[in-house]
């Protein structure tokens, strides 16, 4: 299964669903990294080693975090050499001055926006959905 690489067909079939729970992120160098942590990614940079991890995970572990966030998965099986996807909708959540970190799986793109700020994150998805 390669997935949809057609951008118009991409945000014709575009659906959201907001994933339980508030996550953050974390960095630690990879001698630091606990046991038993259960990341959602895991992502080794030349500074150090980033976590998406749950927060209520990460202050059980005592490991200082930031951005605070809901995550929202794009559930429409895009392909990894899909052009212009996350544009659009990094460019559609801008213009509601809201940040977005995507990460992309083989399967689906998922988007991390601001604790608080899902909702309208979600409003906009159904919109560029619905533009499409």
């Amino acid at each position: 299964m390669s997935g949809e690489i057609n951008l118009k067909a991409l945000l014709k079939t575009l659906k959201a669903k907001l994933v339980d729970g508030t996550y953050v992120f974390v960095t630690i160098s990879a001698e630091e990294e606990p046991s038993g942590l259960n990341p959602r990614m895991r992502f080794v940079e030349s500074e150090g080693v980033t976590l998406i991890m749950l927060k209520s995970e990460a202050e059980v572990h005592n490991l200082p975090f930031e951005f605070p966030s809901r995550m929202i998965t794009l559930d429409v099986h895009s392909s990894l050499e899909a052009v212009g996807f996350m544009a659009v909708i990094a460019t559609e959540l801008a213009k509601e001055n809201m940040g977005v970190n995507p990460v992309s799986g083989f399967y689906h793109d998922h988007i991390f926006v601001p604790e608080g700020r899902e909702d309208d994150a979600l409003k906009v998805l159904a919109r560029i959905a619905n533009e499409a």
